[in-house]
């Protein structure tokens, strides 16, 4: 067995989306002066790798801890789609992707974590690919740019409302481009809110 992490990492240089509050993550505490070390995170919730529950966009009155584990846990399929822009649905997508996967969109776009073109530029995914996953069950579309389309998110907000929760900022799924099996694991926090932080792994084998 292997695990490949696909998150990224969680800290006060984390770039954010334009607008979005700066992620503070500061020391209260050392093991000198207070004999243990502590320290406090203020973020907003959709910093670094994070997934959106439906509430975010749309009307849903769920919140992110409502939601069965089950849901972030399950077979993960690999959809190899750089240099694509809009991201468009393959017939061979059709007997691919199940009911229940985690479909992970490899777009390349995770090499511009840290510059602004990473927010301002990134592609976008089509209304017919967003259509197909909505039509096959998908439990979670993961996607390694911040978000799957631009302003005012009409795509975004289908998806949502198709059940289909977003999970977004993944990296290194370069990968998995050669595996053909493998498991995703991206637990969200206990969260009443509308997304929250995940550790995301793929195991593999």
């Amino acid at each position: 067995m292997r695990l490949i992490d696909i998150s990224h990492e969680l800290s006060a240089e984390t770039p954010v989306f334009p607008g979005d509050v700066a992620v503070e993550l500061s020391e209260l505490a050392t093991l000198e002066r207070d004999r243990y070390t502590a320290w406090r995170l203020n973020s907003g919730l959709h910093a670094a790798t994070h997934v959106d529950a439906p509430m975010h966009l749309v009307r849903d009155a769920r919140w992110i801890s409502e939601f069965p584990i089950e849901r972030f846990c399950g077979r993960g399929v690999l959809l190899d789609v750089r240099g694509e822009n809009p991201i468009l649905p393959r017939r061979e997508y059709e007997e691919r992707i199940r009911e229940g996967d985690i479909v992970l969109l490899h777009t390349g776009w995770d090499a511009l974590w840290g510059r602004d073109d990473y927010f301002e530029r990134h592609p976008v995914v089509s209304d017919e690919l967003g259509e197909l996953l909505i039509a096959r069950g998908v439990s979670v579309l993961g996607i390694d740019m911040p978000s799957p389309d631009f302003a005012p998110y009409a795509l975004h907000k289908r998806l949502l409302a198709g059940d289909v929760l977003v999970m977004e900022n993944l990296t290194n799924l370069g990968e998995l481009v050669d595996v053909t099996d493998f498991e995703v694991m991206a637990l969200p926090l206990k969260l009443r809110a509308e997304a929250s932080f995940v550790r995301a792994v793929c195991r593999v084998g």
